[in-house]
């Protein structure tokens, strides 16, 4: 059993979920190694070990981790939430030492990380991963130290543009009326609404099973997830914003770790991490979004869906419309005004 998986502190809950990981250890993907690593650390999310993320990010993070270490530092990868509880659960299991490392969105937890929700707000973020990224974790390095102090942060980041996806094509603000729409995160709903959607929360492997039942019509992600939910079977339109308009949304992301599970690492193991955290995994997450987009976006293309553009005059109404749940996350939010001020300036740094 390796070091980091137990300590002083474990718990009894700790040991019946580790227990189940045996169960689910056929869905663990290993790195490969030269030697036995010293220390072996567990990193849990919720979507499908075929899914864009761990495909192009987490996986190959988890090999450079390996390579830097001289094999000494091996991190296995356990998806679609194999370790057990649900995706909104996933940052406390980081939190409380379930697990060493968890992917999750801030998001899943409405109300509980108010300083990041800037980046969620309606129509603020940029078409690319590569710029919503880089600004976030350049942000979050200022910002957020305080709001995610329970963990120790790998790195942030944010998605690419954000895309609705309906079984009937939406053209204009008009067709949003009463549209059953799933968000992922507490302002997109709120957004939603003030568009006049039926805005429906849910994680995102809820989706396509929430489709097929006609529970909703569509949803609000990224076209990167797009293949791992099979939604270009799923819906027959997506509708995008122009290029030079900012986003319907954005949605933060985050790769935290346990804190204990950091400090008990050896010095040069901790440096190994901290080379490979920051901008330069938020860089490589980012990657993993901009690339697959067009690949996943050629895919509704060849079914024959139709993709709506919608134009900077229309796009206009929208962010009009949607002004109202801006403003009111300012006056809710400490800081909110300084807080915009300062997402603004550095999507704009990282944009020119």
């Amino acid at each position: 059993m390796d070091r980091s998986s137990f300590g002083p502190g474990t718990t009894r809950r700790r040991l019946l979920v580790l227990a189940g990981g045996a169960v689910a250890a056929p869905a663990i993907l290993r790195t490969g190694r030269a030697r036995a690593a010293e220390v072996t650390l567990k990193l849990h999310h919720f979507l499908p070990p075929t899914s864009n993320c761990q495909v192009r990010f987490l996986q190959p993070w988890a090999e450079q981790v390996l390579a830097a270490s001289d094999g000494r530092l091996q991190i296995d990868i356990y998806p679609a939430m194999s370790l057990g509880g649900k995706p909104p659960q996933l940052f406390d299991q980081a939190k409380d030492g379930v697990v060493d490392l968890v992917w999750t969105l801030p998001g899943y937890t409405a109300g509980r990380f108010p300083r990041i929700e800037t980046f969620e707000l309606p129509f603020l973020g940029a078409r690319t991963s590569a710029v919503n990224s880089k600004a976030l974790q350049d942000f979050a390095e200022r910002n957020l130290t305080a709001e995610f102090g329970a963990v120790h942060p790998i790195c942030f980041w944010a998605n690419d543009q954000g895309v609705i996806h309906s079984r009937t094509p939406i053209r204009k603000l008009e067709d949003m009326q009463g549209r059953k729409l799933r968000f992922p995160s507490r302002l997109t709903g709120e957004a939603l609404k003030a568009l006049g959607a039926a805005a429906v929360g849910m994680p995102v492997p809820q989706v396509p099973e929430s489709i097929a039942q006609g529970v909703i019509e569509g949803a609000i992600v990224p076209w990167e997830v797009v293949p791992a939910l099979k939604l270009q079977e799923l819906v027959s339109a997506h509708t995008e914003f122009a290029d030079g308009t900012p986003t319907l949304y954005t949605s933060a992301h985050c790769l935290v770790m346990n804190r204990d599970s950091y400090a008990r690492l050896p010095d040069d193991l901790k440096a190994v991490l901290d080379g490979l955290s920051g901008q330069t995994a938020s860089a490589m997450a980012a990657r993993a979004w901009d690339e697959e987009a067009p690949v996943a976006r050629k895919l509704a293309e060849e079914r024959g869906n139709e993709i709506v553009e919608i134009q900077p005059d229309e796009t206009e109404r929208w962010i009009e419309a949607t002004r109202p749940v801006v403003d009111g996350w300012v006056q809710a939010t400490q800081d909110g005004a300084a807080l915009l001020e300062d997402a603004r300036a550095t999507l704009a740094k990282y944009a020119a």
